[in-house]
């Protein structure tokens, strides 16, 4: 099966998108909560809200989505808000894929760099290891942010044009 890539939201991608989040077993409920919301909002108002998505499906499930948006106030920065591929599909190099795929169109929207925050749990090295070997670099570390214990780390990357 290959892969097909989709950006508008359609109203079955917020269970989807629950269930792709949910299976990872790194986020909260909280987390999954907002993860669907982003979703409905942008199903109520659109791209307005600024929250752009790529679906990754294959065989006409979903399996992996991003969602990420322009930075207010920045030229030309994106954040990376969301990437998460089923946990029944890890080790494809699906992740990988989503990334390149969420790239191009962030470089064809005229961005030059994308942040993505992550925590600094150890339950996290392996997050760690995926941003770094896709090219981003540490870039900050904000210790205690998430919960005494839990930093937010930021990784980014520059976009070649």
């Amino acid at each position: 099966m290959n892969p097909s890539f989709r950006s508008e939201p359609a109203a079955k991608d917020v269970a989807a998108v629950r269930a792709v989040v949910a299976s990872t077993g790194f986020f909260s409920e909280e987390e999954v909560r907002i993860a669907e919301e982003l979703v409905e909002v942008t199903l109520e108002k659109g791209q307005a809200e600024g929250y752009h998505f790529v679906f990754l499906e294959m065989g006409g499930s979903l399996v992996g989505y991003t969602a990420f948006g322009p930075i207010p106030a920045t030229r030309s920065s994106w954040d990376l808000y969301w990437i998460a591929v089923h946990a029944s599909r890890r080790g494809q190099n699906l992740g990988r894929v989503l990334l390149d795929e969420t790239e191009a169109r962030i470089r064809a929207a005229g961005g030059t760099r994308v942040y993505a925050d992550t925590s600094g749990r150890a339950q996290y090295a392996p997050t760690h290891r995926f941003y770094e070997a896709c090219g981003y670099h540490r870039a900050a570390e904000l210790p205690d942010y998430y919960a005494p214990g839990d930093a937010k780390l930021t990784y980014c990357k520059k976009l070649e044009t």
